[in-house]
């Protein structure tokens, strides 16, 4: 590996002996991306509530590290409540204290409720402001100081393109400014962390994504079938975390824009049924998705 020091370019074609922390690795897109990762031989965090069996949840942080061994990975299991600052920085340093360092960090552990601001309560605004905004923020503050250190270093967060009309608020203010607010965070972490070689990037789904989240979602419970499986975003979350983090930087990403400019050209290997063209995903755009980086310098005020 090359010194972070040198400034010259990080050569990464795989996650191997690399550590990824993710959060909300239980399931669905986290776990898709734990599993990628240990394909490689990394080792995965599991950094998430769920230790108990939920019919309506499947998977545990226990399942999940189960995964995560089976496919290759060294699997380190931790329950964190991102809302407890206690927590977060406890398992951080037990993650550092296990595999000497943090290489990655995945902000990918989401709260949803989906309702206008008439109708949604203030017990669930607190939730997903504590889960999608303050927990991502944390989790990458207290993450720092190990990832300075190392030698790729990687902050991704699971987030939309900022992208600030009406139609992606006017039905769940509360959740999107949750989420656009990740967005945000990674646009000033981006300008924050560049000097340091600490790449900030977001990754979102161009189409629905098959997780348990989906009945909860309007364009969801009768699109199950237009759905893709989570590998998509798996596929493409990894192309980011072998990127050279010095260089690679500061952009909002799509899967399936990101994957096609990488070479790939069969999608219908991520589609749950194959003869249902998939349906445009949550906070995404019908039309093709395009790339939006965010300035490579900060611009004089």
């Amino acid at each position: 590996m090359t010194d972070i020091e040198s400034g010259e370019p990080e050569i990464v074609e795989t996650l191997n002996g690399k550590t990824i922390f993710i959060t909300g690795a239980t399931r669905g897109i986290g776990l898709a991306i734990a599993l990628r990762a240990a394909q490689d031989g990394a080792n995965v965090v599991i950094a998430a509530r769920s230790v108990e069996h939920d019919p309506k949840l499947p998977g545990t942080i226990f399942t999940a590290a189960a995964e995560v061994e089976a496919a290759g990975g060294v699997a380190l299991p931790l329950r964190v409540d991102l809302r407890d600052e206690a927590q977060v920085r406890a398992a951080l340093a037990e993650t550092a204290k296990r595999f000497g360092g943090i290489d990655i960090v995945v902000n990918n552990a989401a709260a949803m409720a989906l309702a206008d601001t008439r109708h949604i309560d203030m017990a669930r605004f607190d939730l997903m402001h504590q889960v999608n905004l303050r927990g991502a923020f944390m989790v990458s503050k207290f993450a720092l100081p190990f990832l300075e250190r190392a030698p790729n270093p990687h902050i991704l967060m699971i987030a939309p393109p900022l992208d600030l009309r009406e139609k992606f608020f006017a039905a769940h203010t509360a959740f999107s400014m949750s989420k656009f607010g990740m967005s945000m965070m990674a646009v000033g972490l981006t300008a924050e962390l560049r000097a340091k070689g600490v790449a900030v990037n977001t990754l979102w789904p161009r189409s629905l994504i098959s997780t348990s989240a989906i009945p909860g979602i309007p364009e969801g419970r009768d699109n199950l079938r237009a759905s893709r499986k989570p590998e998509i975003m798996a596929d493409a979350a990894h192309v980011i975390l072998t990127k050279d983090a010095r260089s690679f930087t500061g952009r909002f990403l799509i899967d399936e824009l990101l994957l096609a400019e990488h070479g790939e050209t069969d999608f219908a290997r991520y589609a749950i049924d194959d003869d249902v063209p998939p349906a445009v995903g949550f906070l995404s755009t019908s039309s093709a998705p395009r790339l939006v980086i965010a300035p490579p310098v900060e611009e004089p005020v």
